[in-house]
């Protein structure tokens, strides 16, 4: 299905990996094990869900530093899914492979956030100012 307009941050290597993240988790509650267990399903589908709509709000933002704050939400939510993740393979829900493929698409997303809000910050600090120097 080609879809000619998506929300804003469509075109940000962290949000392609939140949607394909968010795809994955979705894939996974759907094991009849996981979808028994309401409370872990609800969830990691939130966390990593919240992953994706972080980005795609805070590329809505005025400032930069309002973006940023907005990619620390989608950066905390990646982790969260790792730690969700833990729960699911130790209950037995999912194996293994499922668990490292999943927490390792978390940690490459989680990994490009923190690459963009590194980038934003050092954009920020060398942005020039159009104030003169007091004297």
């Amino acid at each position: 299905m080609k879809i000619e307009s998506r929300p804003g941050g469509k075109d940000i290597e962290g949000w392609q990996l939140a949607r394909e993240l968010t795809q994955k988790v979705y894939r996974l509650t759907k094991k009849p094990a996981v979808a028994k267990d309401y409370g872990l399903k609800k969830q990691i589908q939130d966390a990593a869900g919240s992953s994706m709509h972080n980005i795609a709000e805070g590329f809505d933002s005025e400032t930069n530093p309002e973006f940023i704050r907005f990619l620390r939400y989608a950066k905390r939510s990646c982790t969260e899914v790792q730690s969700e993740l833990y729960v699911a393979l130790d209950e037995e829900y999912i194996s293994s492979g499922e668990f490292k493929y999943t927490y390792e698409l978390a940690r490459r997303t989680r990994a490009t956030i923190r690459g963009f809000i590194t980038y934003l910050k050092n954009y920020e600090e060398r942005k020039p100012t159009n104030r003169e120097p007091r004297t």
